[in-house]
């Protein structure tokens, strides 16, 4: 039997896509996709330390409208040391949610910083890719085309 080849195993993206984070309620932030990096970042704001190792922040959904924000508690996955682009250390807080790219959901460890100087306020690194992706370098959004809502509006 032949095998299928690398690109219908894998879903196709671009350099830059659009990522939905369901639990979150943030839908199409932007995001660069950095293979060159490990891990990933997101920026938020107000960050803060809860009991219980949890922590709240704010998530930018929009760039051009700083009001634009999403507020997520969440567990504390780990405290780890990073490199940024500068080669200067960090010590981050990363934590844990589900990521949907196209087609694909999957969870993801995210650090949390600030990335407010940044073209991109979230980083997509080769951990959050995984073995489920092929970027296709050339192109940007090739799996998130459709517009829609960044947020959604709880229900009352």
């Amino acid at each position: 039997m032949a095998k299928k080849p690398l690109s219908e195993r894998k879903t196709v993206i671009g350099w830059s896509e659009h990522v939905d984070f369901p639990d979150w309620r943030v839908f199409r932030l932007s995001a660069k996709v950095d293979t060159g990096a490990r891990t990933s970042a997101l920026h938020v704001e107000d960050f803060e330390l809860l009991p219980q190792g949890r922590v709240r922040f704010k998530v930018v959904v929009d760039s051009g409208n700083p009001g634009a924000c999403a507020p997520v508690t969440a567990a504390i996955s780990r405290w780890g040391r990073v490199r940024s682009s500068n080669g200067a250390y960090s010590m981050r807080c990363f934590v844990k949610t589900r990521v949907r790219i196209g087609p694909v959901e999957k969870e993801i460890e995210i650090s949390l910083v600030s990335r407010e100087r940044m073209a991109y306020r979230m980083l997509l690194g080769r951990q959050a890719l995984g073995r489920d992706f092929l970027v296709y370098v050339g192109k940007r959004r090739v799996a998130t085309r459709d517009a829609g809502p960044r947020t959604k509006r709880p229900e009352p």
